[in-house]
């Protein structure tokens, strides 16, 4: 097990396969052609340069270049997102086409907001594709890897915070179940916008 939601389920999706090479864990998991597996240190700068990428093409054109510059460089600098990767209570999944890494998540279990105290609750912190991945079903791939980790260690919900204006993602993450139950303040540079919270019961 990863880390521990602790609460019991029996709401099971198809297990991932696991494998060991030099003494390390690795799952894989196989949704038609795209191939998921658990990243560990070595894919750290790899997964900083693919967010720091996908944030900028999903957001620079709504917002400010200075608000997008100085997020960039003081909250989501290359070296900062570097560090999470290996943090403890978090998971990081990468997922391929072929031999190309086209999205990542990040799900943690140590930042749940105050109106899930009490539940069992998995964070979708990041679940990022690149332009190249769209149309090829690696987020909904990703996506049920998420799920499919969530149950396998015993939480009873997953949830995620996504800007109000980002109706693309919004809707994904309504087709998958998700609903609306807080917000919170994200600061982008200067710009205090507003995040909806979504949770899904699993």
């Amino acid at each position: 097990m990863l880390f521990s939601c602790s609460a019991a389920t029996t709401n099971w999706l198809p297990q991932v396969t696991i494998r060991h090479k030099n003494n390390r864990m690795y799952y894989f998991y196989s949704m038609g052609n795209v191939v998921i597996r658990i990243a560990g240190i070595a894919d750290a700068e790899l997964i900083a340069d693919m967010s720091r990428q996908t944030f900028y093409d999903t957001f620079a054109a709504q917002n400010t270049r200075e608000n997008m510059d100085k997020f960039m460089q003081e909250s989501f600098s290359k070296e900062a997102l570097m560090k999470e990767v290996g943090e403890k209570d978090n998971i990081f999944l990468l997922a391929y086409v072929g031999q190309q890494p086209l999205g990542y998540v990040r799900l943690r279990t140590n930042n749940n907001p105050p109106d899930l105290t009490g539940t069992t609750a998995m964070e979708i912190a990041r679940i990022y594709t690149l332009k190249e991945a769209i149309g090829k079903g690696v987020g909904s791939s990703l996506m049920e890897q998420c799920i499919s980790v969530a149950l396998e260690n015993n939480c009873s919900t997953v949830w995620l915070g996504v800007w109000e204006n980002n109706d693309r993602a919004i809707a994904f993450y309504k087709k998958w179940g998700f609903e609306e139950f807080a917000t919170h303040v994200f600061m982008l540079g200067d710009d205090a916008q507003t995040d909806l919270l979504m949770k899904k019961k699993l």
